[in-house]
């Protein structure tokens, strides 16, 4: 049953990566959940998962011509910096809190989503 939630998670999980929403959620919520993995590790994992999803993502929406370089540049370079503090920040916080935050963060995301008009978020 396991491999049954991992592949399923797998496949949405990129499905959601590939539409710009976040598929690592559903991946670390599986691995957390379901396969009782410490949500440090799921992280880990996930990031793991991220780079060759994204590498794919980035080739197709380039291909489009979907990317606007010089807006996504800037913000790829601070989403670095941004990713050395928060590494260096989830791994001095106790795993419990880290789930919480994480699970509190997805709570704000879907109720904001729950009562947003359509297209609030264009």
């Amino acid at each position: 049953m396991n491999m049954l939630w991992c592949a399923a998670a797998g496949i949405l999980s990129g499905i959601l990566g590939a539409m710009g929403m976040g598929g690592g959620g559903v991946l670390i919520i599986c691995l957390t959940l379901f396969m009782n993995v410490a949500q440090q590790t799921a992280q880990g994992i996930n990031l793991i998962f991220f780079i060759p999803t994204a590498i794919i993502a980035v080739l197709i929406y380039t291909k489009k011509h979907l990317i606007k370089w010089k807006i996504a540049i800037p913000f790829a370079l601070l989403g670095i910096l941004g990713t050395i503090a928060g590494s260096m920040i989830s791994q001095n916080l106790d795993g419990s809190v880290l789930s919480k935050l994480f699970g509190g963060l997805l709570l704000i995301m879907g109720i904001r989503e729950l009562f947003s008009k359509s297209g609030d978020n264009e």
